[in-house]
């Protein structure tokens, strides 16, 4: 079973650059990322000639990319859509060059205390858009659960899912940005399974909303990876930490005194611990 998932992450987390970025995921024997931000800026922002220097430096290290960690989506409903449009088209060229098919997206910021369902029929619209040329250019979206967007919750994530799910639109599976939607994890998962195609490992307090790592919060993230290994699924569990706040493992005490905050590789280690943690158990 071990041979069906490899293990990524948004490596911005340990550092900006690249050099630091590689040097801490190989320490760890991981060989993916999901590159969000890196040399100081979103990938998405960098030329193309950069993209191409980025990738000559993954492949010196043996580093592939699991996903674009894209902004794509990630605006208001009621912001324009042409200038966005040509950034995702860009983030397109730039999957191209990272040799992977896997986009990371999002179904638009709702302006605060209105109800999104107003804003469903615009939301829709743009997603097709979205869609319509992923299946052009042959990339694979993956649209993140993230709070206080249209999909945010199971409900409306599952409306997207039979709208545009197929070989080039699918589900990542987000545990920490659902509980901090009040949204049930397990509930969700059973709703979403079918669609699902990525997973964000991050973890979180229902109370506090405070992300916790994996195991260590109520996203029931032990019982729902053991269900979705079951089921079959095979691909990336990658690690998102979030971790600036959490001070609560022993392993960040340090002459009898916890720490105040951890480093960036110490995030990374510690979120990467907790899943080997669950996988060890669970596989």
């Amino acid at each position: 079973m071990k041979d069906r998932i490899e293990i990524s992450g948004f490596a911005d987390e340990i550092a900006e650059d690249l050099k630091t970025q590689i040097e801490v995921i190989k320490k760890l024997g991981i060989s993916y990322i999901e590159m969000r931000g890196v040399n100081g800026k979103p990938l998405v922002e960098h030329s193309l000639e950069e993209v191409k220097e980025i990738k000559r430096q993954l492949d010196e290290q043996g580093i592939k990319l699991s996903s674009i960690g894209s902004p794509i989506g990630k605006i208001q409903i009621i912001e324009a859509f042409d200038e966005h449009f040509e950034l995702y088209k860009k983030t397109v060229e730039i999957a191209k060059i990272m040799e992977t098919p896997y986009i990371r997206m999002f179904s638009f910021f709702i302006p605060a205390g209105e109800t999104p369902e107003t804003y469903r029929d615009e939301v829709f619209e743009r997603l097709q858009k979205f869609v319509d040329y992923a299946k052009q250019e042959n990339v694979i979206l993956l649209h993140e659960n993230e709070k206080e967007i249209y999909g945010d919750n199971a409900k409306r994530c599952l409306e997207i899912m039979k709208e545009f799910y197929g070989e080039h639109f699918k589900a990542v599976f987000d545990f920490a940005n659902f509980v901090q939607c009040h949204q049930d994890t397990k509930e969700a998962f059973e709703l979403l399974k079918p669609y699902i195609a990525y997973i964000h490992i991050k973890d979180a307090k229902s109370e506090s909303g405070m992300v916790v790592p994996a195991g260590y919060g109520d996203g029931h993230v032990e019982q729902i990876l053991a269900n979705l290994l079951d089921e079959g699924y095979q691909g990336f569990l990658s690690l998102e930490p979030h971790l600036a706040d959490f001070t609560g493992f022993d392993a960040l005490e340090q002459n009898g005194e916890k720490k105040e905050k951890m480093s960036g590789e110490e995030a990374y280690t510690t979120a990467y611990l907790a899943l080997k943690k669950i996988l060890d158990k669970i596989l």
